[in-house]
């Protein structure tokens, strides 16, 4: 069956800046693909990994270096072999599982064999500012069931606290990106405790994560930047209880299923995430998200528009956007 495959940049504006311990942004630049085949087409979109130097060209070029194969007829599985993990592939691989379940009629989530396509909870992320800030941007959020605040070295504890006030009812996840130091952690620990922090993710850099001990550690922590691939799991084992799974790090939904799935019999927990992008990337991360027990897949909310019939969340909970949005 002859295939075509179109790639084209978009940029989604923000609606405030997004703060983290790396930097800020006020728009997120994502590649997007269609490939149609038989009378039907998919999409997938990718941001990229920003932290590893992944950009629109660079995703681009990658896309183009495959066409050949992909309108030549290669699968989802082929792509593991033609393109390393990353947002190129993750934008075809979702565009692969899209334009399948449209040729087959069975849905992505039934075919990836998740046992169901239900609709989630997400974290909501509040991004780096004032212990004030976080605590105005709590309040509007002490409803859903669970925050995310993004913070860095300079007194995490009172933006915490802040957040924990404004939402006493709330789960929380405190998310560092790196940015702490092992004393850092151990100091802030006690109060992080006593806020009643329930998921610490990443707090230490990739490579100087070494000293993390689960057994000296009471809240959970998340291996997110440390964790690509299932190469990554056999030295997570010490630090870490639950690992972050995005499909734009380990290269897309295929991918991440074998990831997910070699996580848990290993014994790891497991979280979905994103990186700040539309409705079409969270699509396909919604259904590793039914493998999850906590998901942040709130890309969306943080931007000043998203597609025509996209997800819809209300307050925290993401409807399945099965059918004619995606999958």
């Amino acid at each position: 069956m002859k295939r075509t495959l179109q790639a084209q940049y978009r940029t989604w504006p923000l609606k405030e800046p997004f703060v983290i311990s790396r930097g800020s942004r006020s728009e997120a630049r994502v590649v997007v693909v269609e490939i149609a085949a038989g009378g039907h087409s998919g999409r997938g979109e990718s941001a990229g990994v920003a932290y590893k130097g992944e950009t629109q060209e660079q995703l681009m070029a990658q896309i183009e270096s495959v066409r050949g194969a992909i309108e030549g007829g290669a699968e989802r599985e082929d792509l593991l072999a033609l393109l390393p993990a990353g947002g190129a592939r993750a934008a075809l691989d979702a565009a692969l599982w899209d334009v399948q379940a449209r040729q087959s009629g069975i849905p992505v989530w039934q075919r990836a064999g998740v046992g169901r396509g239900a609709a989630i909870d997400t974290a909501v992320t509040i991004g780096m500012r004032s212990p004030e800030a976080c605590g105005r941007a709590a309040a509007a959020l002490a409803a859903y069931p669970w925050i995310k605040l993004k913070v860095g070295r300079d007194d995490p504890v009172a933006a915490v606290a802040a957040v924990r006030q404004a939402a006493p009812r709330s789960r929380l996840i405190v998310d560092a990106n790196q940015a702490w130091e092992q004393a850092d952690l151990l100091r802030w620990l006690p109060d992080l405790e006593r806020l009643r922090v329930d998921l610490l993710e990443q707090p230490l850099a990739r490579g100087r994560d070494g000293g993390l001990s689960r057994a000296e550690c009471p809240i959970p922590i998340c291996a997110d930047e440390s964790v690509d691939g299932v190469e990554d799991l056999p030295r997570l084992h010490q630090g870490y209880r639950y690992i972050n799974i995005k499909l734009d790090k380990c290269g897309g939904l295929t991918a991440a299923l074998q990831l997910a799935r070699t996580a848990q019999g290993a014994g790891f927990r497991l979280m979905s995430g994103c990186m700040v992008a539309s409705s079409l990337s969270m699509a396909p991360a919604m259904v590793l998200s039914q493998l999850c027990e906590i998901n942040d897949l709130d890309g969306p909310l943080l931007l000043a528009e998203d597609w025509l019939e996209g997800i819809v969340y209300d307050r925290g909970c993401m409807s399945p956007p099965w059918g004619r949005f995606w999958g």
